[in-house]
C-alpha cells in the first residue's frame, strides 16, 4: 500500500528570526508525521522548539529547508490549513468581551459544528470550567484561560493539533485527562505535534519525540524522549 500523505513534513528546515542562516536557533530539522501520531517536540529552553513551532503555524517563514502540511507549502492564510489545523501557542488569545462559554460556542459554529450545545457543555466540564463558563476571560485565572484555550482547539474539527507547552499551568489530573484527549486524537487518524516538559504526555501519547540540542536534532522513541525529559 502507498504511504499516507503525511499531515507535516520538513525536510532540511532551519528556523529563527533573523534574515540569513546565522539566525538559525538549532540544526536544520527532518521529520514526517503521519495521521494517527503524535509528535512530541523535546529540548532545554532556548532551543528552539516554539520558534520551531510557529513556522509550522504557518508565523514564521524558514530560513531553509523545506516544510509541508497536508501536501502543500503552510500558508496560514489557505483555507484548507486554517479548517485542517487548531493550533494552540503560549500565548493567551481570546476576545475579552465573550464569555468562556461564548468562545466556546462561538469557535464550534464557527466551523460548522452541529450540536454545539452538547459539545460545550461537555468540554467545559472536561477542562473543569464548569462553574467559570459565565466569567469573561480576564475575571478567570491564568490556569483556567490556558484550559479555555485547549477547549476551544478540541471544539472545532480539525486533522492536526500543534500545541505549545500545552501542560502549562496543568495540575496532574487535567494533565491525565489531555494524554486521553491526544490518544483519541490519534485513534481518529488526525495528528498531533507538541512541545512540551512533560513526561506524562509523552509516555502516555506520544509516538516519537524530536529532541532538539544545539549541537543535533534527532527523532526518538517515547521513552528515550521521557528520559531526556528527566536529564534536562
Amino acid at each position: 500500500m502507498p504511504e499516507p500523505t503525511p499531515l507535516v513534513r520538513a525536510k532540511g528546515l532551519a528556523v529563527g528570526y533573523g534574515a540569513d542562516l546565522a539566525s538559525a536557533v538549532c540544526p536544520p530539522i527532518s521529520v514526517r508525521l503521519n495521521p494517527g501520531q503524535c509528535l512530541a517536540v523535546i529540548g532545554a529552553n532556548g532551543t528552539g522548539k516554539s520558534t520551531f513551532l510557529r513556522a509550522l503555524a504557518g508565523l514564521l517563514e524558514p530560513l531553509a529547508g523545506r516544510i509541508e502540511a497536508f501536501g502543500r507549502p503552510i500558508d496560514e492564510r489557505s483555507a484548507q490549513f486554517r479548517a485542517y489545523t487548531a493550533i494552540v501557542l503560549d500565548e493567551d488569545a481570546y476576545l475579552p468581551a465573550l464569555t468562556t462559554r461564548e468562545h466556546l460556542l462561538l469557535t464550534a459554529r464557527g466551523h460548522g459544528v452541529s450540536g454545539v450545545s452538547d459539545l460545550v457543555t461537555d468540554l467545559v466540564e472536561e477542562f473543569g470550567l464548569t462553574d467559570r463558563q459565565d466569567a469573561i476571560p480576564t475575571a478567570l485565572s491564568s490556569g483556567q484561560r490556558r484550559r479555555l484555550l485547549l477547549a476551544a482547539a478540541f471544539a472545532r474539527p480539525r486533522r492536526l493539533l500543534i500545541l505549545d507547552e500545552p501542560e502549562q499551568r496543568l495540575d496532574y489530573g487535567m494533565r491525565e485527562r489531555l494524554a486521553e484527549r491526544l490518544q483519541a486524537e490519534r485513534r481518529d487518524a488526525g495528528g498531533v505535534l507538541m512541545a512540551t516538559h512533560d513526561e506524562l504526555l509523552v509516555r502516555r501519547a506520544a509516538t516519537q519525540a524530536l529532541l532538539i540540542s544545539e549541537d543535533e536534532v534527532r527523532v526518538v522513541s517515547p521513552e528515550a524522549g521521557a528520559q531526556a525529559i528527566e536529564a534536562l
